[in-house]
């Protein structure tokens, strides 16, 4: 079965980059050195998506939870997405991707904000893949704060919530064996296929993402109807690693 409602080149792919401390602890290097490898996996991520027909990606890097980590780690993963981000810009100007960073940014300190509105300017032209990045991000704060928008231009409703949160997604992939979805895009999520990996998120490769795809499509999506009479309303959304 073919997956439903679903456009070459408009499919909204999000992942869990889960698993970098892991990788690294397993080969006797600082959790840190797990995280530069893991934005070696990113960029091959964001290279392979086009040609798999993912016109939205959407990666959580780093969680509002993750503020708990220790200050060295934090401040780690601070330094690396701001290099990342001011290092691969001008590869997404050529290659067409617009770069965008959702979640709060008044807790990033100075660096980091500036390297974002940099990348943010200088790929805002690309329309081959619309790449999100999540930093200091909460489902939950997503939807609170969405709601309140709403609630002050006087209209709140489902329309209005889809405006200010973003595209729904279609399908969901979790690296490093953990299989729940760690307040990322509770909204965007409501139908999206699920599909968890054992794979650590730095050996996650292109061809890695091109089985998740190929699960994806395998699917039957019904959306709540039955299949067959599926209404025409409803609008289109953009190996032995993987977990049942």
């Amino acid at each position: 079965m073919q997956s439903t409602y679903c456009e070459p080149g408009r499919l909204h792919a999000a992942i869990i980059m889960d698993g970098n401390g892991r990788w690294a602890l397993a080969r006797g290097l600082p959790r840190l050195a797990g995280h530069r490898a893991g934005a070696e996996s990113l960029r091959r991520a964001v290279e392979a998506a086009p040609g798999l027909g993912i016109g939205v990606l959407t990666l959580f890097a780093f969680s509002s939870d993750n503020w708990r980590r220790p200050p060295e780690e934090v401040s780690g993963l601070m330094q690396l997405l701001a290099d990342h981000l001011r290092s691969e810009t001008s590869r997404c100007v050529a290659n067409g991707v617009r770069m965008e960073v959702i979640g709060r940014r008044d807790r990033l300190g100075e660096e980091l904000p500036a390297a974002i509105g940099q990348a943010e300017s200088a790929t805002a032209a690309g329309r081959k893949l619309h790449l999100r990045i999540a930093v200091d991000y909460s489902g939950r704060d997503a939807i609170a704060e969405a709601v309140r928008q709403a609630a002050q231009a006087g209209l709140v409703c489902r329309e209005c919530l889809e405006e200010q949160l973003g595209p729904p997604v279609d399908l969901l992939i979790r690296t490093g064996g953990e299989q729940r979805l760690s307040d990322f895009l509770l909204w965007e999520c409501a139908y999206a296929e699920l599909i968890f990996s054992r794979r650590m998120w730095p050996d996650f490769d292109a061809l890695d993402l091109e089985a998740a795809i190929r699960q994806f499509h395998a699917r039957q999506r019904r959306f709540g109807g039955v299949p067959g009479i599926l209404p025409d309303a409803i609008p289109a959304t953009a190996s032995s690693a993987w977990l049942d």
